[in-house]
């Protein structure tokens, strides 16, 4: 049986000592909820911090370890500083506020805290791979452990790994604030399959990915580091029968009356919500008193019930906002209570889940107004708890849950106006349309519940990783193909070596546009110094004019536009490949310009008889989209004029079937010694057709981390190159 590793910053375990008695308390959070059914059913293994254990004798946490493993949960064990900036300080101090759009709360000078985010993800990923067992599935969860799936894949490169975000992934424009933008990406990547409540969600980290790596993610997946990663929308649920069963249990429904019979005959508006800033509560009481002030007879006819949950009370910001609410709460009860009621019943505590399922069912509305929420399972709660099916839901646009409760009642959080006109609808929704729409919620809650929603992430998981599982074998082959010492050696020793050279992204790394790739002099002098006693080859699909410019002075075999064009050492005159292959190029060039005018920042390059359209300087998302858009409509010309369409690094080239690299190889080969030493070294498609046309016995190296290539070994970037070449030459 497949054993599942669930990994949170947090157990759903608290451990506490009463009267000198060990007590483990199980948590009734929202992911403990939703995984309590998988570490049940998949004899799971859970990982995170069991809370804080300074309080316990030497004995008392051995014996916390014991009852943690006895129910099949490892604790990550924490100092209390290093869990404030990992938690407070990083996770909830600059990651919860940048990714739900409250800038001004968001500290970007949290180097500290930073580093205690690195440490705690390292320590996670140690205890991990400790736990781990070949054919385990790893799911990793949520915002706190973002750098966790990339550790875990450099130290079990064969494991399928999963990784839910819990919380919304903000626009693009919204993460690149972030300093560490790059390393929380690269940490997500190393996942098989992210997963994410909303397309938007979706949408939003790929245009990130897009930004911050260059990357060209298409819908629902991203190649990087040669690898595929899935990106899913698995919008999270709820255990709809378990709440149906405690709303039609006789003591829920007796504490559901009581709750209507204190409001004595008012009208019940409620609102459940942990206390923090983005669950939008003092935009709601404000709503609340615009309604009170537009509606002055209703006021002795509803009672806003709203029960705010404590939650991170250490936190500073916390107290401050813990404080506004209370007061306003205070000023608007104050300024439109009356003799007979008071407008707003405010409860700042837990309450047993039990008690909430009647507040549900006691509540002719459900009152759901984050400013920016990832799901928000309140909402859903609410309707799985209305087995009579009526009553009405008002949701905030800005929920991710509002992407599937299309019956609810919509508004804008930050529209105040239109939150008091909604109420007024609510209140007064006649009972037909009441059943109606909350019949279609239902219908939906109870198909699409949180069972269903953890078996659909492991079943896309399995999916995403089985051709992840052959790329981490190619990937792990790839990393023995590292030249090893002993070719070094033998290239060394060679009486005759040739070398067949790339130029972009081989020689140098890859510029925003190509005559920013200039070589520099140290490049011209190791190319001269090897020259001196070899036999050196620059082959690249730059046009003739630069590589004449920049090499045309070097004692150097040159070939351009992937060997059209080649001029061998000693002489002065390039020789085409073949003559009249060019014909085609006026209608494509036409389509190119066509593209180039509606992407800004990208452009044509035309070379002999190919032509390129770059787009390394342009928009990201435009850019993927046209690069589409490109391809199908080159399509058809493509196969009737006998062309090839090659994807490069941020470029599409055009060129005619049969124009290649390979060509030159036997020109190369021509008068070269059985005993010579052949090497070549290229990092992309076409260099691949060198690879294929060199015999065995040649050294063929591939640049870069795109692993799927004939060439025999690999090296990781132009640097590794140019040392490579220098220790040869010495």
């Amino acid at each position: 049986m497949t054993r599942l590793l669930i990994v949170s910053n947090r157990l759903p375990i608290s451990i506490r000592v009463d009267h000198g008695a060990l007590c483990l308390t199980r948590s009734s959070g929202g992911l403990a909820a939703a995984m309590r059914g998988p570490h049940e059913r998949m004899c799971a293994v859970w990982i995170g911090w069991p809370g804080s254990v300074a309080g316990l004798t030497p004995e008392q946490r051995q014996d916390a370890d014991a009852a943690l493993a006895g129910i099949r949960a490892v604790p990550v064990h924490l100092g209390a500083t290093e869990q404030h900036r990992f938690y407070d300080g990083f996770s909830n101090g600059v990651l919860w506020p940048l990714f739900h759009y409250l800038l001004d709360k968001v500290n970007l000078d949290a180097e500290l805290d930073w580093e205690a985010y690195q440490r705690v993800n390292e320590r996670f990923a140690d205890i991990v791979a400790d736990q781990y067992k070949p054919g385990d599935v790893i799911w990793v969860h949520d915002y706190q452990l973002m750098l966790l799936p990339a550790l875990l894949r450099r130290r079990l490169p064969g494991a399928r790994i999963g990784f839910f975000l819990h919380v919304p992934f903000p626009s693009a424009d919204v993460f690149r604030i972030l300093p560490w933008r790059e390393q929380i990406v690269r940490g997500l990547l190393g996942a098989d399959l992210l997963g994410f409540h909303t397309a938007g969600f979706r949408r939003n980290f790929a245009a990130s990915a897009a930004h911050v790596l260059g990357l060209d993610p298409d819908e629902a997946a991203i190649e990087h580091d040669g690898r595929r990663v899935a990106l899913g929308v698995h919008p999270i649920s709820i255990d709809a029968a378990e709440i149906a069963r405690l709303a039609a249990h006789p003591g829920v429904r007796e504490e559901a009356a009581r709750i209507r019979a204190e409001a004595g005959g008012r009208k019940i508006v409620l609102g459940i919500d942990r206390l923090d800033y983005t669950k939008g509560i003092p935009r709601r009481l404000l709503a609340i008193e615009r309604f009170l002030e537009r509606e002055p007879e209703l006021r002795d006819q509803v009672r806003f019930i709203q029960l705010a949950v404590p939650t991170r009370e250490m936190a500073g910001a916390y107290a401050e906002f813990r404080r506004v609410v209370h007061e306003m709460v205070g000023r608007i009860n104050g300024q439109h209570g009356t003799t007979y009621a008071t407008p707003i019943h405010y409860m700042h505590r837990s309450v047993p889940f039990e008690q909430v399922v009647a507040l549900y069912l006691a509540a002719d509305v459900m009152l759901v107004t984050p400013l920016r929420d990832g799901m928000n399972l309140v909402a859903k709660e609410y309707v799985a708890a209305r087995i009579d099916h009526d009553g009405a839901l008002i949701l905030s646009e800005f929920a991710g849950a509002a992407s599937e409760l299309a019956e609810a009642i919509s508004v804008n959080p930050y529209d105040i106006g239109s939150v008091a006109a909604a109420v007024k609808r609510a209140l007064t929704l006649p009972l037909a349309e009441q059943q109606t729409r909350m019949a279609a919620l239902r219908r939906r809650v109870d198909a699409h519940d949180v069972h269903r929603w953890s078996q659909s992430f492991l079943d896309d998981l399995d999916r995403a990783a089985a051709p992840a599982l052959e790329a981490a074998a190619l990937s792990a082959q790839a990393a023995r193909r590292e030249v090893p010492e002993s070719v070094v050696e033998r290239v060394r020793q060679a009486p005759q070596r040739v070398w067949i050279l790339d130029y972009d992204g081989t020689l140098v790394p890859f510029a925003p546009v190509p005559d920013l790739a200039a070589p520099d002099e140290e490049l011209l002098a190791l190319l001269r110094a090897l020259s001196e006693r070899d036999r050196v080859h620059v082959v690249s699909g730059r046009p003739r004019a630069d590589i004449e410019r920049w090499f045309g002075a070097l004692p150097l075999h040159l070939h351009a536009e992937h060997g059209f064009w080649s001029r061998p050492r000693s002489c002065d005159d390039w020789v085409p490949l073949e003559s009249d292959a060019a014909a085609w190029k006026g209608d494509v060039r036409a389509l190119l310009e066509d593209f180039t005018r509606r992407t800004p920042g990208s452009f044509i390059e035309e070379k002999t008889v190919t032509l390129a359209w770059h787009y390394r300087t342009a928009d990201p998302e435009l850019a993927g989209e046209h690069v589409r858009a490109l391809r199908a409509r080159l399509a058809e010309r493509v196969s009737a004029d006998r062309l090839e369409l090659l994807g490069g690094a941020k470029v599409v080239e055009i060129r005619p079937r049969g124009v290649h690299k390979g060509r030159v190889v036997p020109l190369i080969l021509d008068d070269v010694s059985a005993r010579a030493e052949v090497i070549a070294i290229g990092d992309d498609r076409t260099d691949e057709d060198i690879f294929a046309a060199l015999p065995p016995t040649a050294c063929t190296i591939h640049v870069g981390g795109n692993d799927q290539s004939r060439a025999v070994y690999r090296l990781p970037d132009a640097r590794a190159v140019r040392r490579l070449l220098r220790s040869i030459h010495a």
